[in-house]
């Protein structure tokens, strides 16, 4: 086993590996190195090198004798020697990441320190799904890496909706965000992961990154090990888990009794929602899941849709509770608009309302509720799509025992969304 690793070990002097003669110059940066300390102290080594020395630079009168120049030869050759030892690794360093991680030339020092760096911060979990989740988690991920996402599975539109149907799988369409938010992949992966196809018969309406997972998960035969060997594709920081492995439908009890299941069909109804069931009712979280909660520093729910994005987490068995009997801080993200068909004219307190009554455990202690109203002109596009503004209304938040943090968190470009970096400042400040 020592003579194979010796062989191996070699295999870096073999012809056209450009790093020996760069790990043939880390001795010799030794050698000058130890020079120098053996200058600078003095030793019997002095003693019988100091005459040779002595007749070498006898001509310039310089003499070693002299203890100022003992502390100057001896200083200058410990630098020379450190920067010959600096200069050789750093080459060799180099050498070996333009052929395994071109990518990283230039920047592998920066990378490093970023990862170990972000390895330390504090253990968040964040429970939702959709747009809002994963706009948050991008700006989590600048501050630690012990991110752990759980997200929904109720998702039946579009293309996640047609890969349930025609696969029988998991919909991947919110996990895939998720990935694609955490990643840590070149941007053109990231981009080919949310490309959406427009031409061709059967690939209308898929996203790549969808089937990419759809794949997987037919090789391996297991969703979340599919959603794991994508992870390691786009080299996300964290881990995102979905909130349960078995095949669940989201219903929904109206205002005027009626029921109405799946996501998309509640969000069409057009009468208002009273409360949120999944069927079957005994779902049961991934172990991973209620571990996370369990050791988390912060548990972060929403933004998101809140019946169909938020509050379905709540609903599988064992999450609440681990919530529930967690030390770590626990904080409820309003949304900053309305959503058709399911937060009309709410409030923020409305929002809150709604989580605390599908729950008998309290699930959050903080509530980050954004004060900043939009721009007119932005105001008045979203009326056109009966989307409106959430009353900041944060009396009445207390009054149900709550605390809100206000402040300005949203984006304003051509849409209004919360400011990805805004959102984790707020979030960090309150775990410190």
């Amino acid at each position: 086993m020592r003579i194979k690793g010796l062989m191996s070990s070699l295999k870096w002097l073999y012809p056209g590996m450009r790093v020996k003669r760069w790990l043939l110059l880390i001795p010799l940066g030794v050698a000058v190195a130890f020079a120098g300390v053996v200058v600078l102290v003095g030793t019997q080594i002095i003693d019988i090198a100091g005459p040779m020395y002595n007749m070498a630079w006898k001509w310039r009168g310089i003499t070693l004798n002299d203890p100022n120049n003992k502390l100057i030869f001896g200083l200058g050759f410990i630098a020379l020697g450190l920067l010959l030892i600096f200069v050789s690794l750093r080459q060799v360093v180099r050498s070996i990441t333009s052929v395994v991680s071109p990518e990283l030339h230039g920047k592998l020092a920066d990378v490093v320190f970023q990862r170990r760096y972000l390895s330390q911060g504090q253990r968040i979990v964040v429970i939702g799904g959709g747009t809002g989740l994963s706009t948050m988690l991008r700006g989590l991920k600048q501050y630690t890496s012990n991110i752990v996402a759980v997200v929904t599975v109720t998702d039946d539109g579009g293309s996640s909706g047609r890969l349930q149907r025609e696969m029988g799988m998991l919909p991947p369409g919110d996990i895939r965000n998720c990935l694609v938010a955490l990643a840590d992949a070149e941007p053109l992966m990231t981009e080919l992961f949310q490309h959406r196809f427009g031409d061709g018969e059967g690939f209308v309406g898929h996203s790549f990154g969808n089937l990419l997972i759809a794949a997987m998960t037919q090789i391996s035969g297991d969703f979340e090990r599919a959603v794991k060997e994508t992870s390691n594709i786009l080299a996300i920081r964290g881990r995102v888990l979905p909130s349960t492995i078995q095949q669940v439908r989201l219903q929904a009890v109206l205002e005027d009794g009626t029921l109405a299941e799946g996501e998309s069909h509640i969000c069409e109804a057009g009468v208002p929602i009273k409360s949120i069931l999944l069927h079957p009712s005994n779902i049961k979280p991934l172990d991973e899941t209620i571990k996370a909660i369990e050791m988390a520093d912060c548990i972060v729910l929403g933004p998101g849709s809140v019946y169909t994005s938020i509050i379905p987490n709540l609903l599988v068995q064992g999450i609440p509770e681990a919530i529930a009997s967690s030390d770590a801080d626990k904080i409820y993200v309003c949304n900053v608009m309305t959503q058709p068909g399911e937060t009309d004219g709410f409030s923020a307190a409305d929002h809150v309302k709604a989580m605390a009554e599908h729950s008998d455990l309290k699930a959050f202690n903080y509530v980050l509720v954004n004060q900043t109203e939009p721009r007119k002109a932005l105001l008045d596009k979203y009326a056109e799509s009966n989307q409106f503004f959430v009353e900041p209304n944060v009396a009445a938040i207390r009054e149900m025992g709550y605390r809100p943090v206000l402040g300005d968190f949203i984006s304003q470009t051509d849409v209004v969304r919360h400011d990805p970096t805004k959102l984790a400042d707020a979030i960090v400040k309150l775990i410190y």
